[in-house]
């Protein structure tokens, strides 16, 4: 979470409240803050954010870019859709065995998409430290004018991955190498 963002949420809504007549009581004071605290919360990332390269030395993070042959925008986008639904639901080389799903997929429009792929949910250590339940990874991927493709993938809990972020970029990546793109 930004704390900035919420520090803007509740000093703009401080604000109103001040010379707003309306809101005449302490109680409707505080619900507008937590109004106000739950929509910055509830924000998207913005494309920006998620496409920052890893924090230095991150384990549970890899971003790249890929380049295409010359073509359209288009074509960049097909080839990459292509790739996506081509990745095994099942996983791969002891990765993803929980699946995956496109959480967004904006790529014919602002050209960001948003992929997330569960680990299995089996083992000690998924029952310890997420209640059995898979743990999450996001690959977001953009699509720059020039055609060029920003990667991350990176895991939400924790601060290390086992390797995963990189099979699973390094499995796309050799697919898109195969249509002649430069990883």
């Amino acid at each position: 979470m930004n704390f900035a963002y919420v520090f803007a949420a509740v000093f703009t809504i401080q604000s109103v409240t001040a010379y707003v007549p309306a809101i005449n009581s302490r109680r409707d004071a505080l619900q507008n803050i937590a109004v106000g605290f739950a929509l910055v919360t509830a924000s998207p990332v913005s494309p920006s954010y998620a496409f920052d390269a890893c924090p230095p030395k991150a384990n549970n993070c890899v971003s790249t870019t890929w380049t295409p042959p010359k073509g359209s925008k288009a074509d960049v986008v097909k080839s990459l859709k292509e790739v996506i639904n081509a990745y095994p639901l099942e996983g791969q080389n002891d990765v993803d065995g929980g699946g995956w799903k496109i959480a967004q997929d904006n790529l014919s429009g602002d050209g960001s998409a948003r992929v997330e792929y569960m680990s299995s949910g089996k083992g000690n250590f998924a029952k310890f430290f997420n209640g059995g339940k898979p743990f999450v990874d996001d690959l977001n991927i953009f699509v720059e004018e020039n055609g060029v493709v920003q990667v991350r993938s990176q895991s939400r809990v924790g601060d290390s991955d086992f390797g995963v972020n990189a099979k699973r970029v390094s499995y796309l990546a050799a697919a898109l190498k195969s249509k002649g793109w430069t990883i």
